[in-house]
């Protein structure tokens, strides 16, 4: 919008902030919202564009995951595209052993869908800023599922990257960096702008189905039977739609993997048993190949447990489903699937083979017209991905249409 010089970025940026300030107050989304720089920024894209300027993202509100965020080498690519950095959300607090949470400036962030549930995390508050409009894209990280599991307990898309193919500070191997938006279309536009190059197999799914196979708990998370209800129905949309094809596992590949649990605290501890971690990463990664020989797509839900609690998740890890792909480097992206009968929104999770970031982002667009529009409070519609339109209402604050900002 603001590249067509259809709007001001100046008018875009002023937008999202006060959204901010009318929605955050009940949120705590953000850990500091930038006023100041943000409108800055915002008029300094304004007279790039004036003077010809070519930037893919101007005027585009970003929220940035943490307040170390704009550090992040894939942050600075972003601001270099157009995009003005409006604040730093919520990533979690002290004092607990769980990351699925997280602690804005006022207090702890709430889910839109579910006040008295948790948004997911790390990326607590990217994924509530960009589920109520207040921004089109936030940054996140995701070393275990912190992209991910919030965008599915907060009903948006998010994608994480295939490790190493960002830069990352993060040691381990296990990171990688990642987005949450609201529209798919977004997914494509921000690998282009962070790699710097075209996306191939961004048009997947348009044309021709993809192959995928599904795997209600990749034989080991004890899914609740609700979450992988929801989940295999979006699947099944996907595929009645033509977007997807489903096949069985090839032959002797199973859709079953070790659990990653062990491996993947080992690899992050101090004097973790490697030898063993590195094994079970072998293991897992000749199941995948075998796996991904035979299907371009792997599906399951996104996490084996709907949102928990702000008291925490127990003894039920809500990584299981994602971790995996953290060990073992695989690109996979969150999209909405639809609703447990209680309003608590689940995600379908898509896992492609290294480097298949394209074909997800494809993927992740030609499903976005196959679930009914989901209605928000002001009358307007937004869809998101293949899950079926809510029981219980839209997020608090969600605006009407498409989200703000754009090219």
């Amino acid at each position: 919008m603001v590249a067509r010089r259809e709007a001001a970025a100046a008018e875009v940026v002023e937008a999202a902030l006060g959204r901010i300030a009318r929605l955050e107050p009940s949120l705590h989304a953000f850990r500091e919202v930038w006023g100041r720089t943000a409108r800055a920024r915002a008029r300094e894209v304004d007279r790039e564009v004036a003077a010809g300027g070519r930037l893919p993202l101007a005027g585009v509100p970003i929220g940035v995951k943490g307040a170390a965020g704009l550090r992040s080498p894939v942050t600075r690519r972003l601001l270099e595209a157009g995009c003005v950095a409006v604040g730093a959300t919520s990533v979690p607090g002290p004092g607990t052993g769980w990351q699925t949470w997280g602690l804005g400036a006022g207090g702890r962030t709430a889910n839109p869908w579910r006040r008295d549930r948790s948004p997911g995390g790390s990326s607590a508050g990217s994924a509530v800023a960009v589920a109520t409009g207040m921004v089109p894209m936030a940054t996140g990280t995701d070393g275990a599922g912190s992209v991910r599991i919030p965008a599915a307990w907060c009903g948006v898309l998010g994608l994480k990257a295939t490790n190493g193919l960002l830069p990352t500070a993060d040691r381990s191997g296990l990171a990688a960096p990642g987005v949450l938006v609201r529209r798919a279309a977004d997914l494509a536009v921000w690998l282009e702008c962070v790699l710097g190059r075209p996306v191939p197999d961004a048009a997947a799914g348009a044309g021709q189905a993809v192959t995928a196979v599904w795997s209600p708990d990749l034989g080991f998370a004890g899914s609740e039977a609700e979450v992988v209800r929801v989940a295999r129905a979006a699947a099944d949309r996907l595929a009645a739609a033509g977007v997807v094809r489903p096949v069985p596992p090839a032959a002797g590949a199973g859709a079953a993997l070790l659990d990653p649990g062990e491996a993947w605290l080992a690899l992050r501890a101090p004097g973790g048993d490697r030898r063993r971690a590195e094994r079970t990463r072998a293991e897992n990664d000749g199941r995948l190949a075998a796996l991904l020989a035979g299907a371009r797509l792997l599906l399951t839900p996104t996490t084996p447990n709907r949102p928990h609690g702000h008291d925490g998740p127990g003894e039920r890890y809500s990584t299981a489903l994602t971790w995996a792909f953290n060990l073992s480097g695989h690109p996979a992206v969150s999209v909405p699937a639809g609703f447990t009968a209680d309003g608590c929104p689940v995600g379908l999770q898509m896992v492609a083979a290294k480097g298949g970031e394209g074909l997800l982002a494809g993927v992740a667009r030609a499903a976005e017209g196959v679930g009914p529009a989901v209605r928000g409070p002001a009358g307007g519609e937004s869809r998101c991905g293949p899950g079926p339109a809510p029981g219980r209402g839209s997020p608090a604050g969600q605006p009407s249409g498409e989200p703000p900002g754009g090219r």
